[in-house]
């Protein structure tokens, strides 16, 4: 998944506006306008669209972690100049205040199992013996589990529209 797929799919999950994203990235020490984002969520067809770099992903999710857990105190975190599918899923695990139990159970919503065993090996250090890499489908299943949790009005759409 592209860094953009992933803002669209995170403002979707937790129904932002432009304003909660304008503030989510200003949280993460990044100013963008209005424009800038409705631009990142464009078609990648669309003659506007521009690419979301992993500095720009990575300063919103540090947004995020600050708008759901607070600013820490002190120096806030130096965002990431290369994102992999890895650091995106425990950047949203940290955010959200997640222990893996509470990860599997939101992998189930979207009707993905993966054991504990393979779960744990996305959060060590790569180089580790039992690191494995988050593939785009993993990290897919992950952020629309999170929207079944956090919208669950949603789901009878999503059920809906899979019977036409």
């Amino acid at each position: 998944m592209n860094n953009n797929d992933i803002l669209k799919r995170i403002r979707y999950a937790f129904d932002f506006d432009d304003s909660k994203m304008i503030a989510l990235f200003e949280l993460g020490n990044l100013q963008v306008t209005r424009t800038e984002i409705s631009n990142w969520l464009k078609k990648d067809y669309d003659p506007d669209f521009q690419d979301c770099n992993d500095t720009q992903l990575a300063m919103f999710l540090n947004g995020l972690i600050s708008d759901k857990r607070g600013k820490k105190e002190g120096p806030q975190p130096v965002p990431e100049k290369y994102l992999t599918n890895n650091i995106v899923l425990n950047k949203l695990k940290i955010a959200l205040s997640l222990k893996a139990e509470d990860i599997l159970e939101i992998m189930e919503l979207a009707n993905f199992r993966i054991s504990k065993h393979e779960l744990s090996s996305f959060f060590r250090k790569r180089g580790h013996r039992n690191y494995c890499e988050c593939k785009a489908q993993i990290l897919r299943n992950f952020i629309k589990g999170i929207r079944l949790k956090y919208r669950p009005d949603l789901e009878s759409n999503d059920t809906a529209s899979q019977k036409s």
